[in-house]
């Protein structure tokens, strides 16, 4: 694949993607985001929208500090369009880090941290214009020896109190950015988009319909588990907590390529109130934004892997501000 606009010395779309995620971070050419990131870019996390590539420059340098020796090992890249229309990657990322500064995650407590991100990013020539970012902060924390819920409400504090603290990402904070598609039409894309579109219509025969018995899973929280009734646990304890909240597939993508098991991506979200006994808690009737991002591999019987990942630190950042 030529990749018309970009740098030549990127083979494709995944070695572009891979490339400079090791050069900003681990090469430490934090500079070269003023080249890799548009000025006006966009960045929606669950905890934040940070617009300009000077915010994410400053958000980098703050990681960097407190974790020096942070390692991105990237897993995969399942990405679509073409480089003269733009392409979105959806990368998976499994990051490894030494806790050795004070700073976002409080005072510098030597723990070794390993959790999942992934990251979907429209990139056209030879720079990133709108992104999605998600980070496993649930494993974070829990590694901390901390309950989400309780980083939640420190986390809150030390922003200085529910009036000045930083807003997690909801719908009506979001900022429009320049990419406005929704992936492709390959047949992976739409059978993981159905099959998370049932389970969310809490049709839970889907699973062992669509799931290969021995699938393996990497939850959040940095949980990893086995088989379907693991499956089925977890999405119904997502589903149960929030059981009025609507679901939305924002951005799906297929992809079958050499060497790789055919694969899916899908952005989702969960939007509505938490009035439900299930992943957080007591139902607090708080309305919650879920952002989630889930990688699928299938095989000759059915799903085999799924990685899923969100921000529970953000929803139980969002319960605490309504409920207090």
């Amino acid at each position: 694949m030529t990749m018309q606009g970009f740098d030549p010395r990127w083979q494709d779309f995944p070695d572009y993607i891979l490339g400079i995620t090791k050069e900003i971070w681990e090469d430490r050419g934090i500079a070269t985001l003023h080249q890799y990131y548009t000025s006006d870019l966009v960045v929606r996390s669950p905890g934040s929208v940070v617009v300009g590539n000077e915010n994410v420059i400053a958000a980098t340098m703050a990681t960097l500090a407190e974790f020096p020796d942070r390692q991105l090992l990237g897993e995969d890249v399942i990405w679509s369009g073409t480089p003269e229309a733009g392409m979105l990657s959806s990368h998976r990322i499994l990051s490894t880090a030494t806790h050795t500064a004070d700073g976002m995650y409080g005072k510098a407590s030597g723990a070794k941290f390993r959790y999942r991100i992934i990251a979907d990013c429209h990139a056209i020539n030879n720079a990133i214009n709108d992104e999605w970012l998600i980070r496993d902060q649930g494993a974070i924390v829990r590694q901390m020896g901390v309950a989400p819920d309780a980083f939640a409400r420190d986390l809150i504090e030390r922003e200085g109190g529910p009036e000045a603290c930083v807003k997690p990402f909801t719908p009506a904070i979001d900022k429009p950015g320049p990419y406005l598609g929704k992936g492709n039409d390959h047949e992976l894309g739409a059978r993981h988009a159905d099959l998370m579109t049932r389970i969310m219509g809490a049709d839970m025969a889907a699973i062992p319909a669509e799931y290969d018995r021995g699938c393996h899973l990497e939850l959040p929280g940095g949980v990893t588990e086995h088989g379907r009734a693991a499956a089925d646990r977890f999405w119904m304890s997502l589903r149960a907590a929030l059981p009025s909240a609507e679901f939305t597939v924002n951005h799906q993508i297929g992809r079958e390529d050499p060497m790789m098991p055919p694969r899916s991506a899908i952005r989702w979200s969960l939007h509505g109130k938490h009035d439900g006994w299930g992943m957080f808690g007591a139902p607090t009737g708080a309305t919650v934004h879920v952002m989630g991002i889930s990688h699928a591999e299938f095989g000759p019987r059915g799903l085999r892997r799924e990685y899923v990942v969100f921000d529970e630190t953000a929803v139980w950042k969002q319960i605490v501000l309504q409920t207090g």
